[in-house]
C-alpha cells in the first residue's frame, strides 16, 4: 500500500474523522476563551462567546423568577430566544466554569452533527466526505459558540429515525429542536412519509407536554405561563426590519426590495415548501424522502430574516444530501465547488477584508449558492419520476 493510500484510508476512517471534530470544537472553544472583550454592543464590550453566555445565564435567570426574554446589559448582549425547558437544560453546563461548560457545549454540537450525518443511508465513504465538507462550516457556528450544528444534527437525526422505524426517537428529535430553535417545527413534515402516524403524533404530543412543563421543577404555574407570554412578546416584537443572510437579503440588496414584501416572500417561501408534499405516490421513494430533507434544511435558513452566517452549517448540511443523494455530475459539483468557496469559505481570511466587505457581505453572496440549490431541489421534487433512486446509498 503506498503513502497516498495510507494517507486516504486515515482521512477516510471515521474516528480519526470524530476525533478531528472534536479536536476542532475544543480548539475553537479555547480561541475563544483567549480572545478580549472586543465583542461591542450598545457602548459595551462583552466576551467573544457572548451566545455561551446567553445560554447559561438564562438558567441562573430561570432559577431566580426572571423575566427569561428582556435584555440584561451588564451580563450579556442580545436576547434569549429559546425554549424555558432549554434554559432548565443549560443547567447541566452552567455550574461549571466558562472554559469548561464552553468546550463542552461546543463539542456537544459537534458530536450531535457527526453521529446524525453518520446515521444517513449512504455509503461510509460517501458519508466520510460529508464530514470533510461540513467541517469548515461547522468551525463557523462553532466559533460563536451557537447551537446551529445541534439543530442540524436533531434534524438529520429524526429523518435517520424515521427511516429505522424508530418514530418515538423521531418525535424527541424533532420537538427538541423545536424547543431550541422554533423553526425546527418545520421537521415534522416528514411523519407525512411513514406509517404508523398516529403513534407518531401521541409520542410527539407526550415530547412536547414534557418539555413544555419540565420548567415547573424550579417555578410555578403562573411563573412558567409568564415566561411564555414574555416569550410571545419578544418573537412577535423580533419581526422588526431585518434582511440577514436569507433569500430576502438577497432581494434587498440586488433589487432593492424593501421590507413591504417581506410578509409576501415568507407566503410563497411556506407555499412552495409545502408543494412538493402533494406528489403522494412518491412518498415511498427514498430519493423524493431525502431530498425534501435537503429542501427543508436549505429552507429553514434562506426563509430566515434572521439568518446569520453561522446559521448556515444547516444549509450547508442540505446542500450536501442533495449532492451525494444525486450522485456525480459535473453540474452539480461546481454547484458543489461554488456552495464551498461562496458559502463555507467566504467569511474566512482566504477573501481579503477589502472583498468580504465590500463584496462579499453587503451582496450576501454567502446565500446565493444555497438559494440556487434550493430552487434545483424543488425543480427536483416536482418534477421526478418514482423509478430515480438514491445514490451512493449504503448495500
Amino acid at each position: 500500500m503506498s503513502k497516498w493510500q495510507r494517507l486516504k484510508q486515515v482521512l477516510l476512517h471515521q474516528k480519526f474523522i470524530l476525533a478531528v471534530y472534536i479536536l476542532i470544537a475544543a480548539v475553537a472553544s479555547v480561541q475563544l476563551l483567549l480572545l478580549p472583550h472586543n465583542f461591542e454592543f450598545r457602548g459595551k464590550y462583552y466576551t467573544e462567546y457572548n451566545n455561551y453566555i446567553i445560554f447559561k445565564q438564562s438558567f441562573y435567570h430561570l432559577l431566580e423568577g426572571k423575566d427569561l426574554y428582556i435584555l440584561y446589559r451588564d451580563e450579556q448582549a442580545d436576547l434569549y430566544k429559546y425554549s424555558p425547558a432549554f434554559a432548565l437544560f443549560m443547567g447541566t453546563l452552567a455550574w461549571l466554569p466558562d472554559a469548561a461548560g464552553l468546550i463542552l457545549w461546543n463539542v456537544l454540537n459537534a458530536v450531535v452533527l457527526f453521529a446524525a450525518v453518520r446515521m444517513l443511508p449512504f455509503k461510509q465513504k460517501t458519508i466520510s466526505l460529508m464530514f470533510w465538507f461540513l467541517l469548515i462550516e461547522m468551525l463557523t457556528s462553532l466559533q460563536n459558540s451557537q447551537s446551529n450544528a445541534l439543530l442540524a444534527g436533531l434534524l438529520i437525526a429524526a429523518y435517520a429515525f424515521f427511516q429505522r422505524g424508530k418514530l418515538g426517537w423521531a418525535a424527541l428529535m424533532l420537538v427538541l429542536g423545536t424547543f431550541i430553535k422554533v423553526y425546527g417545527i418545520v421537521g415534522f413534515c416528514m411523519f407525512l412519509f411513514y406509517p404508523g402516524k398516529l403513534k407518531f403524533i401521541t409520542y410527539s404530543i407526550i415530547w412536547t407536554i414534557l418539555f413544555a412543563f419540565i420548567p415547573l421543577v424550579v417555578l410555578s404555574p403562573h411563573q412558567l405561563m409568564d415566561q411564555y407570554a414574555s416569550w410571545a412578546r419578544m418573537m412577535a416584537e423580533d419581526q422588526a426590519v431585518s434582511y440577514g443572510y436569507s433569500l430576502m437579503g438577497f432581494l434587498h440588496a440586488w433589487f432593492k426590495a424593501d421590507s413591504n414584501i417581506k410578509n409576501f416572500v415568507t407566503i410563497i417561501g411556506v407555499f412552495l415548501f409545502l408543494a412538493p408534499l402533494v406528489r403522494f405516490r412518491l412518498y415511498k421513494n427514498e430519493l423524493y424522502r431525502i431530498l425534501v430533507l435537503a429542501q427543508m434544511l436549505i429552507w429553514v435558513v434562506i426563509f430566515n430574516h434572521k439568518a446569520e452566517s453561522p446559521t448556515f452549517i444547516i444549509a450547508v448540511a442540505g446542500v450536501a444530501i442533495w449532492y451525494f443523494a444525486n450522485g456525480p455530475a459535473p453540474w452539480w459539483g461546481v454547484l458543489l465547488l461554488l456552495t464551498f468557496i461562496f458559502t463555507c469559505l467566504s467569511p474566512t481570511d482566504l477573501f481579503p477584508p477589502y472583498v468580504r466587505h465590500n463584496i462579499l457581505m453587503p451582496y450576501v453572496v454567502k446565500v446565493i449558492p444555497c438559494i440556487v440549490v434550493w430552487l434545483i431541489i424543488m425543480l427536483q421534487l416536482v418534477t421526478m419520476k418514482n423509478d430515480r433512486a438514491l445514490a451512493n446509498a449504503d448495500a
